[in-house]
């Protein structure tokens, strides 16, 4: 099978919201049965904050492995997802992946809103306005029916600008705010999407039985949530409880050398959904990025480019002989 080479703008035309949430739910149970193993994510920070990452899972059951890997710089970035053929290790695809990247972590988020969030949940306070936030919020509406979406970001014209934007895409009733209290206040979903370095979402700011989504500190720098936040958590799960004990300054700060039995990996959650009643009060899902979630995508991806004859076929790497005498 000749390897293909699918671009953002491949990506983005082949993939939808829910399609990836149903992707990432399937991998995650395959996670849960021992099916997909995860590759855990590493990273290497140099300069001013920039850092080198590279996380990726097997998952022979639908026959292929894969690894994403991208630098993070104050230039950008530019992520490449590779896809192997779990039989031959052959490779099966490049996949362009800051699109993918987007599909992944919002779909990872409304997989725990779904499983996680008030069936009657209507209400998103979403604190940020940066690249993934539009992902944040389309996954949520994915999976439940919002009423309203109040915006806070500390930049008066950005936050404006997006919930514009949210009015516009989404036909929904989007307003901006001053403070993340006003946000947060009587929300029942939370989604924090920032490169916070300090705590600005506290305990008492959430309302009772609130779900919040914690996906921008992924790096031990960063924080985004305060630590008296996980008093109140009737769950407290993560996509990946390795990454969290290795990188989130805000589990760290909380759980230390102590028992970190109460972290629930997503998988499990997907595995055995909890049910709420009247005694649950927040939930608390933490993204730091996995590489199931990301391969599960990668494959929705290139299986739909196969169908729709999308992507550049490569030429199939071949083994050469070196001529050691030069």
């Amino acid at each position: 099978m000749q390897p293909l080479w699918i671009s953002e703008a491949d990506v983005a035309a082949l993939l939808d919201m829910r399609a990836a949430i149903d992707a990432v739910e399937r991998g995650l149970a395959a996670e849960a049965a021992g099916a997909a193993p995860p590759m855990l994510k590493t990273h290497v920070q140099w300069g001013a904050g920039a850092t080198l990452h590279a996380l990726g899972a097997a998952m022979p059951g639908v026959g292929v492995v894969g690894t994403k890997t991208w630098a993070h710089t104050a230039g950008g970035a530019n992520p490449l997802l590779l896809l192997f053929d779990a039989g031959t290790g052959a490779l099966r695809a490049v996949i362009e992946a800051f699109a993918l990247g987007q599909f992944r972590t919002g779909a990872v988020s409304g997989v725990a809103t779904r499983l996680l969030a008030a069936d009657h949940a209507r209400d998103l306070a979403i604190i940020g306005s940066g690249k993934q936030v539009m992902a944040q919020v389309a996954a949520v509406l994915a999976v439940r029916a919002l009423a309203t979406v109040r915006v806070y970001s500390p930049t008066p014209a950005h936050r404006d600008a997006f919930a514009q934007r949210l009015r516009d895409v989404f036909r929904i009733d989007a307003r901006a705010v001053q403070s993340v209290a006003a946000a947060a206040a009587d929300a029942s979903i939370v989604t924090l999407a920032t490169r916070a370095r300090e705590p600005f979402l506290h305990a008492g700011m959430l309302a009772r039985g609130a779900h919040v989504n914690a996906i921008g500190a992924i790096t031990p720098d960063r924080v985004e949530f305060d630590r008296d936040v996980f008093a109140r958590c009737s769950v407290a799960a993560a996509d990946s409880v390795p990454a969290v004990q290795r990188l989130s300054r805000e589990f760290q700060d909380y759980y230390g050398t102590g028992d970190w039995s109460g972290v629930v990996p997503l998988s499990r959650i997907v595995a055995e959904p909890p049910s709420r009643g009247p005694a649950t009060d927040v939930t608390l899902f933490k993204a730091m990025g996995t590489g199931v979630a990301d391969l599960a995508v990668g494959h929705e991806v290139l299986e739909r480019a196969r169908r729709a004859g999308r992507g550049r076929p490569l030429a199939a790497p071949t083994a050469v002989e070196i001529d050691w005498s030069r």
